[in-house]
């Protein structure tokens, strides 16, 4: 029987005898919309069958299933045929029927079955049972059923089939998990790159330390091959091996995120390419490829980009530089692929010593001398008390613009030029050649912030420390031995005791989801946000044990800055992957108007983006300001990135690049006279060097002894143990002012400090002697002129 049969039937009923045939309608129905005394049974079967379909896959985190809105339905224009058919709802009667349906342990349980554990089962019955409440009109099957429950003619389970359907419609996962699953299966990674496979690959790992000569050798095979490519960590390096090679009389291409460079005069492809890692191509042939510092595949945000090119480069012969701690990984990701990989190993080309004796104070710098920082402020107030010495010195961090920082190793390498020490952060470690002669650590933690906005302390690592010692006495250097040492004595033994520890081995390289795969993860689920697409994605990833899910913090903080901008998902998806530091928000502003413009279909012209970054310039008047600008060229950079993605929207590249070579000598003009931002700051308390008091070394000892790689510095940073006697509030506001007047080292407050405190001692000890009494007696309260 037809449903409009059925209908017509029931509308020619008298009202008396409709309800002594809806049992009879309600068996003509079912045929159209499924089974409902008898429900309970048949679909418990169904949902087993579908559990062991899965193949036992891994539970999935269901707290990351953001539910959907259905909105209740309004009005009908048809009317409400339900109502029609049987008679108007009592949303009374309903509301205890839904709430009957929720106690059911079976109901609960076939929930489960279907994915619906305890958190989405509350959350789907609640827009469930709003839905039903809230709607002016219900469809005619659901309709009739309640209106059967609320008769005694149904039973309460037989409201499961439209739970579960408003269930998938809240959750759509639940529809589709199988195939999330495929999607998301990231095991056999090798399988990726089939034009990789097609060629049987030479493999020569290049493994020694810093400054072996290691990459030397893999450069000079990438020189005499008839095509190459280099990959490199860094834009630095990669403009190096770019230089060096044309300069060679090998013509070489540069390919980075934000710069393409071709040497041939035809514009036509060199047959030498010099690129950043990320940018490497897997499907063009080369005879050599030179993957450098390969230990980085383990990075937790960058290493899918090594694995891609370890995995996907199309050479005859793949050089790979790095750490020893890689070998074990890289043979057996090769063993995978069916190939052998050579080592060779290096030595040191020059001695390097750690030093017996600290540096204490800097007073006692030498030519050559880089201390190294792990913050900028310790930057800022290294660099200020070295010009209160008379000296000159060079500054390198990583958010300098790479021309600034190259300027400032050229200034520094100089023989020629008045400056001879340099205060560096971990920049240094790769990227730049130095000719430093000893390297001084000026502490040995690195103060970070974790997800959750908390401070923490990291100690750093023997391979970090290994890597920045050994810039010390490079073998081009004018200084044939290197020196390595602490600022502080008491740091000295630590700093012994973490390059004498082994560097662990390295266990898994990291892999990264593709913008196809992220496409059909929102075939499936089209309403969710790309943040939450990633989420899940991770979540039901599946990888082998020689890989990791690399973390996407970074690409999920610009999915939420963008989520409300109307944009295509692969659009949002490059978007997305823009480098940009979340620390700045200036540049993060500038991503969210870049992509509001892109919305709108209004190209970012040259004219726009002056206009924006209310150009012109003006040179650094304190840190604030420096900082203001390399934020600025942070935002060019920004620019250039997405014109090589979006050519049609971000049209004036050329325009921009030499608008930011102009930006980059303000720079360099800025960090030439850093001390003298330094002191206009101090002065107008725009800088305030005191307010970062060192952790204490008892602290950091324990956490090195007990080999804790992280330990949460929240409290430590803050100590008190750290701030001077209260009572000495007024002598240190005028110690800070000499200080930054330059009358006062931090040498000669320390000494003034410890006088201090032994002042307060001898006084202590003289008013207990003239006051010492038996021990477990009062002393009699002194009158008033006693004293």
């Amino acid at each position: 029987m037809s449903f409009s049969r059925c209908a017509l039937l029931w509308a020619r009923l008298p009202a008396g005898r409709q309800a002594g045939h809806r049992a009879a309608i309600c068996s003509a129905l079912r045929p159209h919309f499924g089974p409902f005394p008898s429900l309970l049974g048949q679909v418990s079967v169904l949902a087993t069958a579908s559990s062991s379909a899965s193949g036992g896959s891994k539970i999935p985190n269901t707290s990351l299933f953001v539910p959907l809105t259905v909105k209740p339905q309004g009005p009908s224009a048809d009317g409400d045929v339900g109502a029609e058919l049987t008679r108007p709802l009592d949303k009374n009667e309903v509301k205890k029927v839904l709430d009957k349906f929720y106690k059911r342990k079976e109901v609960q349980k076939l929930g489960a079955d279907y994915g619906l554990d305890a958190r989405l089962f509350h959350q789907a019955f609640i827009s469930f049972r709003n839905y039903i409440m809230q709607s002016h009109s219900l469809d005619v099957d659901i309709h009739i059923v309640l209106n059967d429950i609320c008769f005694g003619a149904a039973h309460v389970d037989d409201l499961f089939p439209f739970f579960l359907r408003h269930a998938k419609q809240i959750f759509p996962v639940l529809d589709c998990k199988d195939d999330l699953r495929k999607i998301s299966d990231l095991r056999i990674p090798p399988n990726w790159y089939p034009d990789a496979r097609a060629v049987q690959r030479k493999i020569i790992f290049h493994s020694g330390p810093t400054n072996s000569g290691k990459t030397y050798h893999a450069i000079q095979k990438y020189f005499s091959a008839k095509s190459g490519v280099y990959c490199g960590p860094l834009k630095l390096l990669a403009h190096e091996i770019f230089e060096k090679s044309n300069a060679a009389g090998v013509p070489c291409d540069l390919v980075t995120g934000e710069e393409r460079v071709t040497v041939q005069p035809d514009g036509k492809q060199a047959s030498h390419v010099s690129c950043t890692v990320e940018m490497c191509s897997v499907t063009t042939p080369y005879e050599v490829a030179v993957i450098d510092e390969i230990q980085m595949i383990r990075d937790p945000a960058r290493g899918w980009a090594w694995t891609r090119a370890l995995l996907g480069l199309c050479a005859e012969e793949v050089h790979l530089c790095g750490e020893p701690a890689a070998i074990d990984l890289v043979t057996e990701l090769m063993y995978t692929t069916g190939e052998e990989v050579e080592v060779r190993d290096y030595k040191r080309l020059t001695p390097i010593s750690v030093l017996d004796h600290a540096l204490e104070s800097l007073d006692n710098l030498r030519p050559g001398d880089c201390i190294v920082c792990f913050s900028k402020n310790d930057i800022y107030s290294v660099s200020r008390q070295i010009e209160i010495r008379g000296l000159e010195s060079a500054v390198i961090y990583g958010s300098l613009p790479p021309g600034t920082k190259l300027a400032q190793a050229k200034k520094f390498n100089d023989p020629s030029d008045p400056c001879k020490i340099l205060v560096a952060t971990d920049a240094i470690g790769m990227g730049l050649n130095l000719s430093i002669r000893r390297i001084i650590f000026y502490s040995l933690i690195k103060p970070s912030v974790n997800e959750k906005g908390e401070k923490e302390l990291e100690p750093i690592t023997t391979s970090q420390a290994l890597q920045i010692a050994g810039r010390a006495g490079r073998f081009s250097s004018q200084f044939k031995e290197g020196e390595v040492t602490t600022m502080k004595h008491e740091d000295l033994s630590l700093l012994k005791e973490i390059l004498k520890r082994p560097v662990d081995p390295i266990t898994a390289a990291g892999l990264h989801p593709t913008a196809e795969q992220i496409e059909m993860f929102a075939y499936h689920l089209p309403d969710t946000t790309l943040s939450n697409l990633i989420d899940i994605f991770v979540d039901f990833s599946q990888v082998d044990g020689q890989y990791f899910v690399c973390n996407m913090d970074d690409f999920k903080f610009s999915a939420e800055l963008i989520q409300h901008i109307p944009l295509s998902l692969r659009v949002r998806y490059i978007f997305c992957t823009a480098p940009i530091n979340k620390k700045q928000p200036f540049v993060c502003s500038s991503l969210l108007q870049f992509a509001r413009q892109y919305s709108r279909n209004e190209p970012l012209t040259f004219a726009w983006l002056r206009r924006y970054i209310k150009w012109p310039l003006l040179a650094p008047r304190n840190i604030k300001d420096l900082m203001d600008l390399e934020a600025v060229h942070d935002v060019l950079d920004l620019y250039l990135w997405l014109s090589y993605r979006f050519m049609d929207m971000f049209p004036d590249a050329s325009l921009i690049r030499d608008l930011q070579k102009e930006l980059d000598g303000i720079i360099q003009d800025g960090v030439h006279n850093i001390t003298k931002l330094i002191k206009v700051s101090e002065k107008h308390k725009l800088l305030n060097l005191e307010s970062f008091p060192s952790v204490s070394q008892s602290r950091l000892s324990g956490t090195l002894k007990s080999q804790a790689r992280r330990t949460r510095g929240t409290k430590a940073l803050g100590s008190k143990a750290t701030e001077p006697p209260s009572a000495n509030a007024g002598e240190l506001s005028l110690a800070s002012r000499l200080v930054q007047q330059g009358l006062l080292t931090p040498d000669m407050l320390k000494q003034l400090e410890k006088e201090w405190m032994t002042q307060q001692t001898e006084r202590s000890k003289e008013r207990t002697e003239s006051g010492t009494h038996p021990k477990g007696t009062r002393r009699k309260k002194k009158e008033p002129d006693s004293d």
